[in-house]
């Protein structure tokens, strides 16, 4: 079967792959064909790594993962950090595009006042019954 240049890999290989990265040692996947050259087995639990009766080991453990969640917190506050200074960035250029729009664009002539100095006349007023 020949690969087309949209596909740079297979199915089969995308699964073997995702197999590879959830599952190091080579167990399959219930439902999926084993991997090249391993027998069949159940697929691993991925907390299972967690798995310790060790209460040190336990609180090390959270340690680190507490220390992961406030990198992925201060990862997050900057983002946003980030996402508000181009909101006012693109608010401040398109209020600087729109002044000098404004200043490029000649006045208006204001309306000449009469020269005969006649007021206008205005509609009589209809009398009310």
């Amino acid at each position: 079967m020949s690969q087309s240049p949209s596909m740079p890999f297979t199915p089969q290989q995308a699964l073997e792959f995702m197999q590879k990265m959830w599952n190091p040692l080579g167990l399959s996947v219930p439902g999926a064909p084993p991997a090249a050259g391993m027998p069949p087995t159940t697929f691993p639990n991925p907390m299972a790594m967690f798995a310790t009766l060790d209460p040190a080991d336990v609180e090390r453990k959270i340690g680190e993962l507490r220390v992961i969640e406030s990198w992925l917190a201060m990862s997050l506050n900057f983002m946003q950090m980030s996402i508000k200074t181009l909101e006012w960035q693109k608010a401040s250029l398109e209020a600087l595009r729109a002044g000098a729009a404004a200043a490029a664009t000649p006045p208006e002539p204001e309306p000449k006042p009469q020269a005969h100095g006649h007021a206008r006349k205005s509609k009589p007023k209809e009398e009310s019954e």
